[in-house]
C-alpha cells in the first residue's frame, strides 16, 4: 500500500527528521569496506540487510521519542546504471536492488510507525557522476533519460516519493525533475554547495532553484541543501528572496571542511553535534518553510538527535508565538 504519495505529510506545518550520513556511518562506525560508497550492495546479503535495518531503526526510534515524523531515504544513492555496472550489476539486478531497498523500509514502517511519527519512504537518487565535481555534465534531456530508469522502478514500488541528492549542476537536477514528473512521482531536489555557498558548477543557489522551477513548472515538492556545513550556505540564504519558501529541508555535513578536504580525509571529522543542532535552530528564521532536518557526511544518530531537539525547541516556540 502506497501510504503518502498523494499527500506528503512533511508539506504540512509539523517537523520531520530524516537520517544522517549513511555511508560514512557504515564505513567509519561499522568498519565496512563500502566500494564506491554503494550502500545498496549490502542488500545482497543478510548481514548487510541487518546492518541497514539497525541503522534506520536507530533514526526511527529518535523520531518516536521526539514525537515527530521522519522521512527515510532508501540506501540507493549509488544505485544508478553507471555506478552499479562498476560493481557487476546488470539492469535486472539493479532494478531488484532498488525494489529491495524500498521493501526493507516498508517493513520497518509496518513495525514502527505511530500516529505521532508518520514514516515517509523516499526513493533516493544520486548523481550520475561525482557528487563533489560536476565533470562530464549531461544535457537536460540526457539526464532525464538516464535517471528515468531508476525513477520508473521506484514508481512501481510503495515509495511515497523520490529524492535526488548532492546535485552539483542545474541541468542534471532539471532532468531528474522532468523524469519524476513523467512518472508522476513527488520529488524533492537537494543541491550541494561549496564553502562559498555556490554550487560546484559555480552557479548560485538562488539561480539553481529559480531555473529548475522555471523549466519544470515548479514541479519539485520542495528543495533541500545537503552535503555542506551551515557556515557554507547560511551567508547566501538572503539571496533566495521568495525562494526561501521552497527550501523545506537541510542535511548538513558535520565538518566545516570543503569537499576537496573531505575527499582527502582518511579519518572522520564528526564536528560538534551540539553546535550543529544550535546552528540548525538558528536557520529557521532565514528558512521559514524548513520542516525536514537531518544530516549528511560525518553525521550519525547523535547529531540528528541534537538537531531534532534544537529544531523542535525553536520550531515549537515559533508556532506558539504565531
Amino acid at each position: 500500500m502506497i501510504r503518502y504519495r498523494n499527500q506528503l505529510p512533511q508539506l504540512g506545518d509539523t517537523l520531520f527528521l530524516t537520517d544522517g550520513g549513511l555511508e560514512t556511518t557504515l564505513i567509519f562506525h561499522e568498519g565496512l569496506d563500502l566500494p564506491l560508497f554503494a550502500a545498496f550492495d549490502l542488500l545482497e546479503a543478510e548481514r548487510g540487510i541487518e546492518l541497514l535495518r539497525k541503522y534506520f531503526r536507530t533514526y526511527i526510534d529518535i523520531a518516536v521519542r521526539q514525537c515527530v515524523g521522519i522521512v527515510l531515504e532508501t540506501a540507493t544513492w549509488r544505485a544508478n546504471r553507471d555506478w552499479a555496472s562498476k560493481l557487476g550489476y546488470d539492469a535486472s539486478m539493479l532494478a531488484e536492488a532498488n525494489r529491495a531497498a524500498v521493501r526493507m523500509l516498508v517493513q520497518l514502517r509496518a513495525e514502527l510507525e505511530t500516529s505521532r511519527t508518520p514514516i515517509v519512504i523516499s526513493g533516493n537518487i544520486g548523481p550520475r557522476g561525482d557528487g563533489y565535481q560536476p565533470s562530464a555534465r549531461m544535457s537536460v534531456q540526457q539526464a532525464a533519460d538516464y535517471h528515468a530508469e531508476q525513477i520508473r522502478v521506484f514508481a512501481d514500488t510503495e515509495a511515497d516519493m523520490v529524492g535526488v541528492f548532492t546535485m552539483n549542476y542545474v541541468e542534471e537536477a532539471i532532468g531528474v525533475t522532468l523524469a519524476a514528473r513523467d512518472s508522476n512521482m513527488p520529488l524533492a531536489v537537494s543541491f550541494t554547495v561549496e564553502t562559498d555557498g555556490r554550487l560546484p558548477s559555480g552557479a548560485s543557489l538562488a539561480a539553481a532553484l529559480s531555473r529548475v522551477d522555471e523549466e519544470t513548472g515548479a514541479y519539485p515538492a520542495y528543495y533541500l541543501i545537503n552535503c555542506a556545513h551551515p557556515t557554507h550556505f547560511e551567508p547566501v540564504l538572503g539571496e533566495l528572496g521568495s525562494l526561501t519558501s521552497r527550501v523545506r529541508g537541510l542535511r548538513a555535513n558535520a565538518s566545516r571542511r570543503s569537499h576537496a578536504e573531505l575527499d582527502a580525509c582518511t579519518s572522520l571529522d564528526v564536528g560538534n553535534a551540539v553546535e550543529l543542532g544550535e546552528q540548525y535552530a538558528g536557520l529557521f528564521s532565514k528558512l521559514p518553510a524548513l520542516r525536514v532536518v537531518g544530516g549528511c557526511c560525518g553525521t550519525d544518530h547523535t547529531h540528528v538527535e541534537q538537531i531534532g531537539r534544537a529544531s523542535a525547541a525553536v520550531f515549537s516556540g515559533d508556532r506558539t508565538a504565531a
